[in-house]
């Protein structure tokens, strides 16, 4: 899991660097709204966003509306700013879950844990139905058969579309050739149906992935199939 940490003060950005590298989570880090744009654009692969509110050139609150505009990431505000008002103003303007400094470590990392969790292995609502994260940028929306990668639709097949939308239904547990080939393409499996999904998942991770040869959508399981984590 990475995690982008946003804020202008060198010392807590050490400090929640140090605590979440501990609890085994991959850090960024950006000391401005405006960087923290720019990394989440460089970086769809970062899985959630602790986000300081009164900070120069850019405010949190600023940055998340912008990210808002290509990227469904959990953001975390960290902010001294306590009123109810405050709160308000962070979650319209995009923000998951707040928390008021000085904060405690555990209530951080339940809250981190809890957000990552949600957002890697549930959907959520979007425009068009349920939109579901498979890895990064990559957005699987179902009832429109359609998949997007950092914002851009991505050109698929009906069957690997279909395929995508199988292994997603199927999240976590490896899913053999032969059901995925049942399951898509409606017809028994012969000995030649495992070199077609073979084919359709090089496919895939050719499209999808950053690097094909290393996949983070769709992995293999060896001995068992293919599964999306």
């Amino acid at each position: 899991m990475k995690i982008l940490i946003v804020d202008d003060e060198i010392e807590i950005r050490k400090v929640l660097r140090l605590l979440l590298e501990n609890a085994g989570y991959e850090i960024v880090e950006a000391s401005d709204g405006a960087k923290a744009v720019e990394a989440l654009l460089e970086d769809p692969a970062i899985d959630l966003c602790v986000m300081d509110i009164m900070m120069p050139v850019m405010s949190g609150i600023e940055a998340t509306k912008k990210i808002r505009e290509f990227s469904t990431i959990p953001v975390l505000f960290l902010t001294a700013k306590s009123l109810e008002s405050d709160k308000a103003a962070a979650y319209s303007g995009g923000g998951d879950d707040y928390l008021v400094k000085p904060f405690s470590s555990r209530e951080l990392l339940m809250k981190v844990e809890a957000l990552t969790r949600r957002y890697n292995n549930y959907s959520v609502r979007g425009h068009g139905g349920s939109v579901i994260r498979l890895w990064g940028g990559v957005l699987l929306i179902p009832d429109r058969r359609e998949v997007t990668k950092n914002g851009v639709t991505i050109d698929l097949s009906d069957k690997e579309i279909e395929m995508l939308i199988y292994l997603a239904k199927n999240r976590g547990k490896p899913v053999s050739p032969k059901d995925l080939y049942e399951s898509v393409w409606n017809e028994i499996s012969l000995s030649s149906s495992g070199n077609t999904i073979t084919v359709h998942i090089l496919n895939l991770r050719r499209k999808l992935e950053d690097d094909p040869a290393s996949p983070k959508i769709i992995r293999t399981v060896w001995g068992k199939g293919y599964q999306i984590d």
